[in-house]
């Protein structure tokens, strides 16, 4: 018997139903700091200079914290009290953040802050009396020349894959460049009569350009590298102007280059903690305790300011007590 005219069908939902209703729902309108959080992120990225990756990072720090303040005036939600209650129940999860977290999503918010005051969004920035979390301090931890030799000549082989790991090596160690720089790399960015490495150009947070003296020891690396391997890795894959090169011929990635000092740490059987930084705190250690002036080795690293270079001068402190310690017969 056929169903009555006003029954609903047996298989699916009525016009009228709540998943239809959702269905046919407009799309929800963004908040007002929802929009001002994009605008922000394209300040970021066009006007900064950002990295996709750090925006990325921006817009995971700020969307929990504005979905929590809800639709409204951004200068009546986004307030000192708003932000002080924010920290606090992330303090309170279980597990709770790191410091270093903590610190990290403060610090987007402060950005956003300020950048709502700059456009005239917000009178004053509420984020400004907010206290940050105390951070460890936690120094730089720097391999002895010792080490650093023995994971050198780790590297040593003459198939075309460890010849690029030690020109890279070398590279890491000769200009204190973070691993990212190194990867991004073109071979153009080689500074030098007739391609050779005297320098490298290098393009730091922001796209900030320096130029950083290669040692003789890297630079031979290099050019053995670029006349003896490059061009077999190159031959495997697409044409690219990379430096260092994959198996594959395609551009080294920095998570393909963290594995390659670790692996080459464990030939060498370096019982030591490495980060992939380890290298860049070494060189700029290095640099310090032989006498180099701070200002130069904050110009070599890329930093934007002295005090960042400054912790490298409390570690080669600590080495010239301990060796003062061990050294002065009335020192101890």
């Amino acid at each position: 018997m056929p169903a009555a005219a006003d029954e609903p069908e047996a298989d699916g939902a009525t016009d009228d139903s709540p998943a239809a209703v959702a269905a046919d729902a407009p799309p929800r309108r963004p908040t007002a700091l929802e929009r001002q959080l994009e605008r922000y992120l394209r300040h970021l990225t066009i006007e900064r200079g950002r990295s996709e990756h750090t925006v990325a990072a921006y817009r995971r720090d700020l969307t929990p914290f504005l979905d929590a303040l809800g639709e409204g005036d951004p200068a009546e939600l986004l307030t000192a009290a708003a932000i002080s209650a924010h920290s606090l129940a992330l303090r309170e999860r279980t597990p709770a953040p790191a410091a270093s977290s903590l610190a990290r999503i403060l610090s987007s918010i402060r950005g956003f802050a300020r950048f709502l005051v700059d456009e005239g969004v917000l009178d004053d920035d509420p984020a400004r009396d907010v206290p940050a979390p105390k951070l460890p301090s936690r120094l730089p931890k720097a391999l002895a020349y010792a080490q650093i030799e023995r994971l050198l000549a780790a590297a040593e082989g003459e198939d075309p894959v460890r010849m690029r790991d030690r020109a890279l090596l070398e590279l890491l160690y000769a200009t204190g460049a973070r691993v990212s720089e190194a990867v991004g790399l073109d071979v153009d960015d080689l500074v030098g009569p007739d391609g050779a490495a005297d320098a490298v150009r290098l393009f730091g947070k922001g796209g900030k350009q320096r130029v950083v003296p290669v040692g003789s020891m890297a630079r031979s690396a290099i050019e053995a590298y670029l006349v003896r391997a490059r061009p077999e890795l190159a031959r495997r894959g697409a044409a690219t102007p990379a430096l260092f090169l994959g198996a594959r011929g395609a551009r080294v990635s920095r998570q393909s280059a963290w594995l390659i000092i670790r692996a080459t740490a464990e030939r060498a059987q370096l019982d030591v903690e490495l980060s992939p930084h380890s290298l860049r705190h070494s060189f700029a250690t290095h640099l310090l305790e032989g006498g180099a002036d701070v200002r130069v080795v904050q110009e070599l690293l890329g930093h934007a300011n002295v005090a960042t270079t400054q912790i490298y001068t409390l570690v080669t402190a600590d080495s010239l007590r301990d060796a003062y310690v061990t050294a002065h017969p009335r020192a101890r």
